[in-house]
């Protein structure tokens, strides 16, 4: 088991204080029908990126500034640039955001737009963090990694923690999974607080590297294919330091997805919930809806991870639905 401690992620969450958002819980009707149980949302949508990658994002590069670091990079499907741009302005941080072709352009954007520079670097994910890497070697930034990191996986892990102090009884966590940052950080968190909760990964059917990896027994590679999930994609790195390992020993269970399924997420987040969600974040509740989950006895809580989905395609899959 990697080190990481209880003790790091209430220090993550002293850090981040005032920074992030301490985002609400709220009950869904809709769901609790479905479920036959209290089912719960965690909305990291809304944080001020709009996802919950802010926490890890600001945690490494508070912990950075506090060394004296001014220069940092990083690669990422939209959601970790859109952070570490976030965090590195209110830090007065120089930040470079490397990111492959399959990055939706509304997320390049968004990068853009909080100052940040952008590098389109390759087809995937793993040859973006390459070219992040180069520039780390070469340029002297300060590498921050999108998933595989202690600091990012404690920000992370502060979720768990309002999770359980907000709802001490809950029984289940199902948690949006593809590096593993978010995944192990609250499983850790949630585990800690009360051994018994059970944690729910999933993932999309088209190129889960983590899934592919658990199943091996090893990191093992992957295609990145284009997939509505698309924050999800990504492999995990044949060198894993941290978040295979966690992932692997607090899994309790992982469930993949196809592309119809996680649309019907989205759609019920949006009419029946009023929410506007991206895939990856939608996959909790397709799962749900899909009778996907072996359920215990208890409140469930979903982890909505983000919000960032192109509104052009939000609005077709509401109108094709």
């Amino acid at each position: 088991m990697p080190v990481l401690s209880l003790a790091d992620v209430y220090r993550a969450r002293r850090r981040i204080k005032g920074r992030v958002t301490h985002t609400p819980l709220l009950a869904s009707a809709s769901l609790s029908r479905i479920a036959g149980t209290d089912v719960y949302l965690k909305l990291e949508t809304t944080q001020p990126t709009g996802s919950f990658k802010l926490r890890g994002a600001t945690n490494a590069l508070v912990n950075l500034a506090e060394r004296g670091i001014t220069k940092v990079v990083t690669a990422s499907t939209g959601n970790h640039g859109r952070a570490v741009a976030y965090a590195a302005r209110a830090l007065g941080m120089e930040a470079t955001v490397c990111m492959s072709a399959l990055v939706p352009k509304n997320k390049v954007d968004a990068v853009n737009a909080l100052g940040a520079s952008v590098v389109i670097a390759g087809k995937s994910q793993d040859e973006a963090q390459m070219e992040a890497l180069r520039l780390a070697s070469e340029e002297s930034f300060s590498f921050v990694p999108p998933f595989d990191n202690l600091n990012v996986i404690a920000g992370q892990a502060t979720i768990g923690l309002e999770i359980m102090e907000a709802l001490p009884d809950t029984a289940s966590i199902v948690v949006p999974l593809s590096g593993g940052g978010l995944f192990s950080g609250v499983a850790f968190a949630a585990k800690r607080i009360c051994a018994d909760v059970a944690m729910i990964g999933v993932s999309m059917e088209r190129g889960a590297a983590m899934h592919a990896s658990l199943a091996a027994g090893r990191p093992v590679l992957a295609d990145e294919v284009e997939t509505l999930a698309d924050s999800l994609g990504g492999g995990i790195g044949l060198d894993n330091e941290y978040t295979f390992a966690l992932t692997q020993e607090l899994a309790d269970n992982v469930v993949l997805l196809d592309e119809a399924s996680i649309a019907r997420g989205i759609v019920h987040a949006y009419r029946e919930e009023r929410l506007v969600v991206e895939g990856a974040a939608a996959v909790g509740i397709a799962a749900l809806l899909d009778g996907r989950i072996e359920l215990k006895a208890g409140p469930v809580v979903l982890v909505i991870s983000g919000a960032n989905i192109d509104i052009g395609l939000h609005r077709r899959l509401i109108q094709e639905a």
